[in-house]
């Protein structure tokens, strides 16, 4: 029987777990980070994985403009942003239900707090299924500072923090469907 590996890093975390426990129910205890020059060890989570980094890869990717970036419909799909970093007081844990997230900056650098969402007990706004997002109060168990060239993926089991930092943060969230 052969396992794939995939590893999940975090500054000064490593641990790696087989694909089936990393895209099945196990908690980890970090989130999944690395650089864009890897990202075909993580095709093997999710079938519009491979898609989703062939899109990152795009040669003009840092000249789209912000906003919506069609891919496969809405199963997979892009938003672009380029704006000011928040403190961490500003930035709340958020989690999603129908998405996965795969977080890569552009440009700049983005601190993104992570904690398990089966762990945040501190709701601030109740999930929205239309807007698949809901906010927690929750302090992050984590703060990973994630260069440029870099992504972070989420799934509905990773609440995270976004756009923390100083300066601007350019990047590009992939938005893959779950089911």
């Amino acid at each position: 029987m052969v396992f794939v590996m995939v590893c999940s890093v975090a500054v000064g975390l490593a641990g790696c777990a087989t694909d089936k426990e990393v895209a099945g129910t196990m908690e980890r205890d970090t989130m999944i980070v690395d650089r864009l020059a890897n990202a075909d060890n993580y095709c093997d989570m999710h079938p519009l994985f491979d898609q989703a980094f062939v899109f990152l890869r795009r040669a003009d990717l840092a000249q789209l403009p912000e906003g919506r970036h069609e891919i496969d419909g809405t199963h997979l799909f892009c938003l672009i942003s380029n704006g000011p970093g928040r403190s961490r007081a500003e930035a709340p844990l958020e989690a999603h239900r129908k998405y996965i997230d795969i977080q890569y900056v552009i440009s700049g650098a983005d601190e993104m707090g992570w904690k398990p969402t089966a762990t945040c007990v501190i709701p601030a706004v109740p999930y929205d299924s239309e807007k698949d997002i809901e906010f927690f109060s929750d302090a992050p168990d984590r703060w990973t500072l994630i260069p440029a060239g870099s992504f972070a993926v989420f799934f509905p089991r990773d609440a995270h923090a976004p756009l923390v930092g100083t300066g601007t943060i350019h990047k590009a969230v992939l938005k893959i469907a779950v089911q």
